[in-house]
């Protein structure tokens, strides 16, 4: 389980950043539990990328995209169902349309209460963002990809698969070269492995690898993680090779029937030796235990 939290987890809305034109993003400045946000403008209407956790956040980014769209239409999607990314839609019922895929409308019906009530134990300064959180079902929802049509710029949501949730979406905006990727590839930490079992097992780091693929041979000009600082299109690459490290290092280990907690312990030295820098060192010993179940069902 991840260590509690003792940063509140605010977004700052004032610190928005153009990433290119009508296109900003409010960073996550290195704080747990706040995502990078993004507003995608065109002529006719703007697309909000998550939220910010609870309706303190959700105000927040509501009040700076209202003042952004300056009469636009307002479109809002998440990038997966998780409380920091999307707990913050209530903010916008009324006044934008809640887009996503499938997968992650299922998982947001099926899971949404459980991460509240899990994510409310992470420490006080979490649990007061959660405060009066109410979750909203999307209005729209598609099934493989859609396309937005916010005048003169087209915006491109797409489901990805099981990977770091079973509804993981990507936005990408092809005349700006910019990809929005959610949880799936953060920079200056180890990937977050939400594997919980019994209570939550999707994540799937075979799968994981595959979608990181497919998205480095598009090559973006741009990435926006989900958490950490926005980069080039070598973030893909970055994380893909780590978490193929993490699955051969865990295999090859595996192979030689080795138990489980001696592979969490030479595994978690042996990236904390390749990555001492990288903050979330807790998400190691998830993401080992997800790569031993998927082993076992090679």
């Amino acid at each position: 389980m991840v260590e509690l939290v003792s940063r509140e987890p605010v977004v700052r809305a004032e610190e928005a950043r153009e990433l290119a034109g009508d296109l900003v993003v409010l960073p996550n400045r290195g704080v747990d539990l706040v995502p990078n946000i993004g507003v995608i403008g065109g002529t006719r209407a703007v697309l909000v990328v998550d939220t910010g956790m609870g309706p303190g956040n959700g105000d927040a980014v509501f009040e700076f995209v209202a003042d952004y769209a300056r009469g636009r239409e307002i479109y809002l999607t998440t990038t997966h169902f998780h409380p920091e990314h999307a707990f913050g839609a209530q903010s916008f019922s009324g006044a934008a349309t809640f887009l996503v895929n499938r997968a992650q409308a299922d998982d947001l019906a099926a899971k949404g209460a459980g991460y509240l009530d899990m994510f409310r134990g992470l420490g006080e300064p979490v649990a007061r963002q959660l405060e009066g959180v109410e979750l909203v079902t999307p209005d729209l929802v598609y099934d493989d990809s859609h396309e937005l049509d916010l005048g003169g710029r087209v915006v491109r949501l797409r489901a990805t698969g099981r990977a770091h949730s079973r509804g993981d979406q990507v936005i990408t905006v092809p005349d700006a070269g910019v990809l929005f990727t959610g949880d799936l590839v953060e920079t200056g930490q180890f990937a977050i492995f939400p594997w919980f079992p019994p209570h939550d097992t999707d994540v799937s780091g075979i799968r994981w690898i595959e979608v990181l693929r497919k998205l480095a041979d598009e090559h973006p000009r741009i990435v926006v993680p989900g958490h950490g600082d926005t980069g080039g299109h070598g973030l893909l690459a970055d994380v893909r090779d780590y978490l193929a490290l993490l699955r051969d290092e865990t295999w090859v280990r595996r192979d030689s029937a080795m138990g489980r907690e001696e592979v969490v312990e030479e595994v978690t030295a042996l990236m904390l030796e390749r990555h001492p820098e990288w903050a979330g060192r807790e998400w190691i010993e998830p993401g080992v235990g997800c790569l031993c179940a998927e082993h076992a069902q090679r």
